[in-house]
């Protein structure tokens, strides 16, 4: 049986959680540690995390508002990509970028803080309100809208994926809990999405996923007897799969030609098309 919206829930307030610990526990000055995504240091992983908090809040609340918000969202990263690194980066890198002012704006890593557990409260109980308010409701978003289920799976990927560029900073082991589960999931549901992100035709034809858990077990999607096979720990395809590791970093295998094509696009993100670095 999928997880219902309460165990989700109950999921991303413990991943919420786990990076709190991280964060709250290092002195001011770690925020401005570089994290592996470029042009981003601690603080700004945070404030991502918090304005797209907030952003889900208001996609689940008040749908109308949303599409507003997305409109004038849009825009502005128009608007910094084309200015170009000369005018203060691009929107790739964050730099300017609404989601990232919002902490550059605020006067201490401790207020952000505040902000980031005050707005993933706040997405937490609106979450738990829409689902049996509106079981087949679809929220919009950035990308194509979802179900609250997967909405609050994509807002558990991307607090994990963040995670990871900051635990990766600031020289924390990653953790390898059974939420994991969600996060390869959500990569390998959204296959579609990422060959059309990249102008490929997703052939349609099944490859078998087998995640070993951090609790020993086998974690597995699509048919035994599919010809293509991707298999991993179920971290290293955590990160394969957000972009947090290239494969060669990695641990994953792959048999077969649609599986290999799936990896060197993979992505569980909306968003423009994106290849890790290499040197990741």
């Amino acid at each position: 049986m999928p997880p219902t919206v309460a165990e989700l829930c109950t999921d991303l307030a413990a991943e919420h959680a786990a990076l709190d610990t991280v964060v709250a526990g290092v002195p001011a000055a770690a925020w401005a540690t570089a994290t592996p995504a470029a042009g981003w240091d601690v603080r700004d992983s945070i404030s991502h995390l918090c304005f797209f908090d907030e952003s889900a809040t208001l996609a689940l609340t008040e749908p109308d508002g949303f599409e507003t918000h997305k409109g004038l969202l849009l825009a502005a990263m128009a608007e910094v990509d084309a200015a170009g690194p000369a005018a203060g980066g691009s929107a790739a890198s964050g730099a300017s970028t609404p989601d990232v002012a919002l902490g550059r704006e605020l006067p201490t890593p401790a207020a952000l803080l505040d902000r980031w557990r005050a707005g993933r409260a706040a997405y937490l109980d609106a979450a738990a309100a829409s689902a049996p308010a509106y079981p087949g409701r679809r929220i919009p978003w950035y990308g194509p809208p979802m179900s609250v289920a997967s909405f609050t799976t994509a807002r558990l990927m991307e607090t994990w994926a963040h995670g990871a560029d900051i635990r990766d900073a600031l020289g924390v082991p990653l953790d390898a809990s059974p939420r994991l589960r969600h996060i390869v999931h959500i990569g390998v549901t959204a296959r579609p999405y990422a060959f059309a992100a990249h102008g490929v035709t997703d052939p349609g034809a099944p490859i078998r996923v087998e995640a070993a858990g951090p609790d020993g077990t086998t974690w597995t999607w699509g048919p035994p007897e599919a010809p293509d096979r991707v298999t991993g720990s179920a971290l290293d395809l955590a990160l394969l799969l957000t972009q947090r590791r290239h494969r060669s970093h990695t641990g994953v295998t792959a048999e077969g030609p649609l599986a290999e094509e799936w990896l060197a696009i993979a992505q569980a993100f909306a968003g423009p098309p994106t290849i890790t670095d290499p040197s990741r």
